[in-house]
């Protein structure tokens, strides 16, 4: 059951980096770094307060859950499963979520540095959490 449930949540929260990776950012990159800005503020503050939010946290214990749960020498698969969705939130942690702090504080003079940064760092996380579903995948075949 825990590996079910952190595979279908690094799905879930990879497909929302890779939804911002090919849609979102490249759509805020069209407009004005003012109004860039604050579309994204506002994008952060919601999901910071919102249901994504609670996703994002259940995926990470999900993730700790299945790691504290795995034998690595017998189910190697699951250990980097676990390994590939925790990385994505050391990601999101470390990287993204000081970045918008950062874009709150300083506003539209950040957002070409933030978008490229940001961006780089999301493509990352998202990689990381489709990561943990191919390897659950290649292992239940």
């Amino acid at each position: 059951m825990i590996l079910t449930v952190a595979v279908v949540g690094a799905g879930v929260v990879g497909g929302v980096y890779a939804g911002f990776a090919t849609l979102v950012i490249p759509a805020l990159k069209r407009l004005e770094a003012p109004a860039a800005t604050a579309a994204m503020v506002t994008i952060n503050r919601v999901a910071e307060r919102g249901p994504f939010v609670a996703v994002f946290g259940a995926v990470a214990l999900a993730a700790v859950a299945l790691a504290a749960s795995t034998n690595a020498r017998e189910a190697p698969e699951q250990w980097w499963v676990a390994a590939a969705s925790l990385s994505s939130t050391v990601v999101t942690v470390a990287v993204n979520v000081p970045l918008n702090r950062r874009l709150e504080r300083e506003g539209a003079v950040f957002w070409d540095r933030y978008a490229r940064r940001w961006g780089a760092a999301n493509t990352v996380r998202a990689v990381l959490a489709s990561a943990a579903v191919v390897l659950a995948g290649t292992a239940w075949r």
